[in-house]
């Protein structure tokens, strides 16, 4: 079967979309939460792309379920179409072996499964975004488990928020092993703290596993963070709308519709 498909991520920080014809990513936009009002112009646009393909669908996922309704009006709004949800009417692509599955956050596993599905082994994705997770999985493709932690704007904006005399600092690549300025010394600290977390974290799974597995970094920071790092396998920005069209595609395969 074609894939032909408008995709809707709903993070933390901002609405995801991608379109996908006969399987292949096309074009991607993102657009901030606080410009909620773009919605509907934007997917309008992205709709037209595969309204007329054969077996056109809209399918989301969420980590943010106080704005899902308001997604679903504005893709009504401007497509006429429901909105086809992974975890609600359709399930995952892979098994969550999580003490709780229903609470594990789907684009982790989404992010997972993308990785699995190019990989073929066992592996890491490191999603750097609002949140930092780094998530594993085995040879058979199961969701185990992983580790969330502040994300990098987050932890800048708490070393301001929460002390008396440190300034408000964006994320840059350190140019100097040790920062000479406050503002070099946040940015160190940061940026090798986070890579230092997930270096740590791996070497952790891959003791458990008995294996290295290959990691692949996304998220809105992750090309900052982690680009030509020998650590990574690739970094990957669009790993999540490629979950959210394989769970739809593997549905459709498993059911038949």
């Amino acid at each position: 079967m074609d894939i032909n498909l408008l995709v809707l991520n709903v993070g933390n920080s901002r609405l995801a979309m991608g379109t996908f014809i006969a399987g292949e990513l096309r074009q991607v936009k993102r657009i901030l939460h606080d410009q909620q009002a773009d919605w509907k112009g934007a997917i309008e646009e992205a709709w037209k792309q595969v309204a007329g393909l054969e077996g056109a669908a809209i399918v989301a996922a969420s980590v943010n379920p106080v704005l899902n309704e308001a997604l679903e009006h504005a893709v009504d709004q401007a497509a006429g179409r429901d909105v086809v949800w992974v975890g609600k009417d359709i399930e995952l692509p892979i098994a969550v072996l999580t003490d709780e599955p229903e609470k594990t956050g789907v684009d982790r596993v989404l992010n997972v499964a993308a990785a699995y599905e190019q990989l073929e082994t066992a592996c890491i994705v490191v999603d750097a975004g609002t949140a930092i997770t780094v998530d594993v999985c085995n040879d058979a493709g199961e969701f185990l488990g992983g580790a969330i932690a502040p994300g990098a704007a987050m932890m800048l904006e708490a070393l301001h928020e929460k002390t008396a005399q440190l300034p408000r600092v964006e994320l840059a690549v350190p140019t100097e092993p040790y920062g000479k300025t406050t503002r070099e010394a946040i940015l160190t600290g940061v940026y090798h703290g986070i890579r230092g977390m997930v270096k740590e974290l791996a070497e952790n799974y891959a003791t458990a596993l008995g294996q290295w597995p290959d990691i692949i970094a996304t998220g809105g920071d992750a090309q900052q963070l982690f680009a030509g790092w020998e650590l990574i396998h690739a970094v990957s920005p669009d790993l999540t709308l490629y979950g959210i069209a394989l769970a739809y595609t593997n549905h459709h395969i498993k059911h038949g519709a």
